[in-house]
C-alpha cells in the first residue's frame, strides 16, 4: 500500500472522528423532538420474507436487515445497488459505472448467482445465468417503503437460488402515496435525474399512482485516470392500483416499462494476432412487467393468488441478445390452527421461454427453449412454553426441466428470553439449480497462438455446458441474537456456517479439431462441471444507538472466512478460488444529525478488505449528505462519495471481459419537491 493511499486513509478516519465530536457538540443544545422513532419502536417494524407473512422484525427466525425508506433517503443513494450497501453481510462492489457485483456470504461476482432478488414479490433474477442484471433493476426510490433483506437461505419459501440470501425490495400501498412528488438531481457523475409521481383516488376504496423517471450517468474514470466509456441512461415509468372490494377482499395491479442503454469496453478473442480484441461496445435493454395479486380474508384463515409477467431484451451487441419472456402464477393459503399455530402453504407454476441471438465469442444450443417450474411449499409455526420459544419447520418442493425434483427443508427455533433479549438458531438445505448457460453455452473464452504443442494451430479454450450438470447444495447453519437492554441501544449478531457439495467446475476434455469459424484451429473443451465443494463460515455484527433524541449512531462488522476446494477427482486448472471475490472483513460506522434551522447531516466511513483473487487492494470511503427542509414540501440536499480518495478499485470482472473502471470522488445535489 503506497504512503499516499495511507495517508488519504489516516485523513478519512481522523476527518469521520471530527465530524462525530462536532455532531456530539451539536446534539447537546437542546433542539426540538420531531418524528423519530425508537429502537424499541424500530424493532416491532412489520417484515414479510422471512415467513411469508407478517411478523416483527425482533421475532424473526433469521439473519434479516431492514433498509428504510429514511435510511435511503439520508444515504443520498440513488440506485438500488448504492442503498444496499446499508445491509450487513452484503457485498456490494461496482465494476464500472453501469454494473455490479453484489453477493451475501461470498462467492461475489458480476453474475453471483446465489442471491434472489424479487420487487415486491416478483424474481427479477435471469435463468440465463441464475443472476440479476443490476442496471436493470430500478424504480422511483421515494416510493421504496422498504428493502428487507435476509442472509442466509430463504429457499424454503422462495425456492431454488435463495442460496446465499434473498432481497425483497418493497414499494409502498398506492394509500400511502396519495400525493405528487418531483425530484431532480445534478452532479459531476450522474449528469442528470429527474422523477415524477402522482397519486389519486377513485371511489371510496380504489387507490392508484403512477410515476416517470430519467437519468442519465456520466463515463467513469480508468485505471489510469483517464475517462473511461462506461455511461449509462434509462427511462421507465409505471403505475400501481390498490384497492378493497369488499370487506374481505383486497386487490393490488402494477406495472412497469423501461428502456436504456449503456456504455463498455470489452476485451474479445480473436483467431489473429495478437489473439484478442479490446473495443468500446454498446449495449441496450428494454422490457415491462404486470403483477397482479388478490387477497381474500376467511374467519380463520386467508388466500392469496399472485400472478405477473415479464418481458425483457437485453443486448450487448457484438456478445449476445438476449429475448426473454417469464410468466409465474403463485397461490397461498395461511391457516390459522390454533391460538400460537400458523401454517402455510402453496403451490407455484413459472414458464420461462427465451431467444438467443448469438455472436462468435458466445452462443447457446438450442437458440430458442422454453422450460417449466412447478412448485408447492408448506410451513408450520408453532409456540410453546407460553410463547416464549417458537418453532417452525417447513419445506420447498420444486419440479425443474434441469434436475428434476429438489426438497428443500428447514427447521428454526426462536426464543424470547424476555422483553429485552432473544435468540434464534436454524438448520436449512438450499440449492442451486442450473442456468440456461450451465446446459446450453459454449464461450470461447482466449485464444492462444499457434505453437508446437499445437501443431501450428491456434488454441480456443472454451467453456462449454453439460448436461448433466447437478444442483449445487448447501446445508446452512445459522444463529443469532438480538438485545435492545434500553429505547436508545440495541444489537443484533449472526453467525453462520455454510456447507456446500457439488459447486460448479471447468473440467477440460479431449480436444478436437474445429474448421470454422476459421482458420482451422484447435479447440480445448471446459465442460461445466459438478466437482468443487467446500465450506464458508463467519459472523455479521449490527449495533445502533440513539445518542440523543437527535443524533442516531449505527454501525456493522462483517466476517466471512471461506475454504473452498476441488474435488480429488477434478482436473479443473482454469476456475479461481471464490475466496478471493470477497472481502473478508468488512464495517461500516454511520452517523445522523438533525440540526437546528430543518437541517440533516448523515456521515458514513466503510471499510472493505482487500479481493486477492482479484488483485484489488482495500479501501476507505467516507461520504457525507447535508439536506435541508426549509417548508414540509421542499427538501434540498447535497451529498459526497468517496471525499478522501480520488479514486479506488472495488471489483475486477470475471466470466465476460469487461474492463473495470475506478470509483472515483463524487458529489451531487438533489431537490425534491412533495405538492
Amino acid at each position: 500500500m503506497n504512503t499516499r493511499r495511507k495517508r488519504h486513509r489516516r485523513q478519512a478516519v481522523r476527518s469521520f472522528i471530527g465530524i462525530l465530536l462536532t455532531t456530539a457538540i451539536l446534539s447537546a443544545q437542546d433542539i426540538p423532538d420531531v418524528t423519530q422513532i425508537s429502537l424499541e419502536d424500530l424493532m416491532n417494524v412489520r417484515v414479510t420474507s422471512v415467513s411469508k407473512r407478517e411478523q416483527k422484525l425482533g421475532d424473526a427466525p433469521a439473519a434479516v436487515f431492514v433498509i428504510t425508506q429514511d435510511d435511503i433517503r439520508r444515504s443520498g443513494a440513488r440506485t438500488i445497488p448504492e442503498a444496499l450497501r446499508m445491509a450487513p453481510g452484503i457485498e456490494v462492489a461496482r465494476i464500472d459505472e453501469n454494473k455490479w457485483a453484489i453477493s451475501a456470504r461470498g462467492f461475489n461476482g458480476r453474475f453471483a448467482n446465489k442471491l434472489l432478488v424479487l420487487i415486491d414479490g416478483r424474481s427479477v433474477y435471469t435463468p440465463l445465468f441464475s443472476g440479476v442484471y443490476w442496471n436493470v433493476q430500478d424504480t422511483l426510490l421515494e416510493d421504496v417503503d422498504r428493502i428487507e433483506v435476509i442472509r442466509g437461505p430463504g429457499a424454503t419459501l422462495w425456492g431454488a437460488n435463495a442460496v446465499n440470501g434473498v432481497i425483497n425490495i418493497i414499494t409502498k400501498e398506492a394509500s400511502n402515496t396519495q400525493n405528487g412528488i418531483i425530484t431532480a438531481d445534478a452532479g459531476n457523475e450522474l449528469q442528470a435525474s429527474g422523477g415524477a409521481r402522482f397519486g389519486g383516488k377513485i371511489g371510496n376504496s380504489t387507490y392508484y399512482r403512477a410515476y416517470s423517471k430519467y437519468f442519465k450517468w456520466n463515463p467513469s474514470t480508468d485505471a489510469a485516470g483517464n475517462k473511461a466509456y462506461d455511461g449509462w441512461a434509462a427511462t421507465r415509468g409505471g403505475f400501481r392500483v390498490d384497492g378493497t372490494s369488499s370487506p374481505d377482499d383486497s386487490y393490488t395491479l402494477q406495472g412497469d416499462i423501461y428502456r436504456g442503454s449503456y456504455d463498455e469496453t470489452l476485451t474479445q478473442p480473436a483467431f489473429a494476432a495478437p489473439y484478442y480484441s479490446t473495443f468500446q461496445n454498446n449495449g441496450n435493454f428494454s422490457g415491462g412487467n404486470l403483477l397482479g395479486r388478490w387477497n381474500h380474508a376467511f374467519s380463520k384463515s386467508k388466500t392469496s393468488v399472485q400472478f405477473y409477467s415479464d418481458r425483457t431484451v437485453t443486448a450487448a451487441n457484438r456478445l449476445l441478445i438476449d429475448h426473454q419472456s417469464i410468466y409465474d402464477i403463485d397461490f397461498q393459503h395461511d391457516i390459522r390452527i390454533a391460538e400460537g399455530n400458523e401454517f402455510i402453504w402453496g403451490l407455484g407454476y413459472r414458464s420461462t421461454q427465451d431467444r438467443i441471438v448469438p455472436s462468435n465469442v458466445v452462443s447457446l444450443n438450442p437458440n430458442r427453449r422454453r422450460w417449466d417450474l412447478f412448485s408447492g411449499f408448506t410451513q408450520d409455526e408453532f409456540g410453546l412454553f407460553g410463547e416464549r420459544l417458537h418453532v417452525t419447520v417447513g419445506s420447498k418442493f420444486e419440479h425443474n426441466a434441469f434436475t428434476g425434483v429438489e426438497i428443500q427443508p428447514n427447521a428454526r427455533v426462536a426464543w424470547t428470553m424476555n422483553p429485552k433479549h432473544s435468540a434464534w438458531a436454524s438448520i436449512s438445505r438450499a440449492v442451486r439449480t442450473p442456468a440456461r448457460t450451465e446446459e446450453d453455452m459454449r464461450l470461447n473464452a482466449a485464444v492462444m497462438p499457434p505453437s508446437q504443442a499445437t501443431l501450428g494451430l491456434p488454441l480456443v479454450a472454451a467453456v462449454l455446458g453439460n448436461h448433466n450438470f447437478k444442483a449445487e447444495n448447501m446445508i446452512a447453519y445459522e444463529a443469532g441474537y438480538r438485545v435492545h437492554p434500553t429505547r436508545t441501544f440495541s444489537a443484533d449478531v449472526a453467525t453462520f456456517y455454510n456447507s456446500y457439495s457439488n459447486l460448479l467446475s471447468a473440467e477440460p476434455q479431449s480436444p478436437f479439431l474445429e474448421v470454422t469459424p476459421s482458420p482451422v484451429h484447435l479447440t480445448m473443451p471446459l465442460l461445466a462441471g459438478n466437482k468443487m465443494n467446500g465450506a464458508t463460515y463467519g459472523a455479521e455484527l449490527f449495533g445502533e444507538w440513539k445518542a440523543t433524541s437527535k443524533w442516531k449512531v449505527s454501525g456493522s462488522y462483517s466476517l466471512l472466512r471461506m475454504n473452498i476446494r476441488r474435488n480429488k477427482d477434478s482436473m479443473d486448472i482454469s476456475s479461481s478460488d471464490p475466496a478471493g471475490a470477497s472481502p473478508r472483513h468488512q464495517f461500516y460506522f454511520r452517523s445522523s444529525l438533525d440540526l437546528p434551522k430543518k437541517f440533516e447531516q448523515d456521515v458514513t466511513l466503510r471499510y472493505v478488505d482487500a479481493l486477492h483473487g482479484l488483485a484489488v487492494p482495500s479501501y476507505y470511503s467516507l461520504d457525507a449528505r447535508i439536506g435541508w427542509k426549509p417548508t414540509s414540501n421542499i427538501e434540498f440536499s447535497l451529498a459526497g462519495q468517496n471525499l478522501f480518495d480520488d479514486r479506488h478499485l472495488e471489483f475486477s470482472p470475471d466470466f465476460i471481459n469487461t474492463w473495470p473502471t475506478q470509483v472515483k470522488r463524487t458529489f451531487r445535489a438533489t431537490v425534491t419537491w412533495k405538492f
